[in-house]
């Protein structure tokens, strides 16, 4: 299976935080600076107010023009939209435990990249991911289903041999598994890596500051949809 590595996933730990200035907030930005400078205001508790009127919602009947996906955990704790301070039709989310990437996942990671045109995909993993601690425990998991996203989890653990240490580096880990996950299963979504339609990125998300840190991307910079 091809590798899609990040230069830097596996140690988003190091990375510097973003800042977002007061010109850089002004100016026109990317989809990632869009996300970046949503979860600053999230962090300083200052989340600008988004629309959820009457009038939104009708003008969405007419269809959707999201500027980034984000697949996610589900955890309770996690919520993207309040996370990245969007609003609706803004974020194409999908969520599963511990960010497995099945088929149901990419077909829909598929539709956002090849009929939605969302020029941006972040996989995002977070601070005492449940999942993630159950594979690094060794836990015992009840049915096939559990035992199937258990296995999908181990297999990024085992190849960077994560699982020998800290739980955020095993969540860092399997944020790149998902990404390789999502890329190596995908022709649709490596067409759109290659053709300079889709940029993707990780991500890890801590519980109590609130703050997002990102890798470093795969792909070149995409605009982000006109709002």
């Amino acid at each position: 299976m091809r590798l899609f590595r990040l230069s830097t996933v596996a140690a988003l730990v190091t990375l510097a935080t973003f800042v977002a200035t007061a010109e850089e907030a002004s100016a026109p930005r990317g989809s990632l600076g869009r996300l970046k400078v949503g979860n600053e205001r999230f962090v300083k508790n200052a989340s600008a107010p988004v629309s959820l009127s009457a009038f939104t919602r009708q003008e969405l009947t007419k269809g959707q023009s999201p500027f980034a996906m984000v697949l996610s955990c589900a955890d309770s704790r996690v919520p993207p939209e309040y996370i990245f301070n969007a609003g609706l039709g803004e974020l194409f989310v999908v969520r599963a435990a511990g960010e497995v990437v099945d088929k149901s996942v990419l077909a829909t990671l598929e539709y956002g990249a090849e009929h939605l045109h969302i020029p941006l995909m972040v996989v995002m993993g977070h601070e005492s991911c449940g999942a993630v601690k159950a594979v690094v425990d060794k836990s015992q998991v009840a049915g096939p289903n559990l035992e199937y996203m258990v296995k999908a989890i181990r297999v990024g653990l085992t190849r960077t041999k994560a699982e020998q240490a800290d739980i955020k580096t095993a969540i860092l880990a399997t944020v790149e598994q998902s990404i390789n996950d999502a890329l190596a299963g995908s022709e649709i979504l490596r067409h759109a890596v290659d053709g300079g339609t889709l940029q993707v990125v990780g991500a890890y998300y801590e519980l109590g500051s609130g703050r997002v840190t990102f890798s470093e991307p795969i792909g070149e910079p995409v605009a982000a949809p006109h709002k």
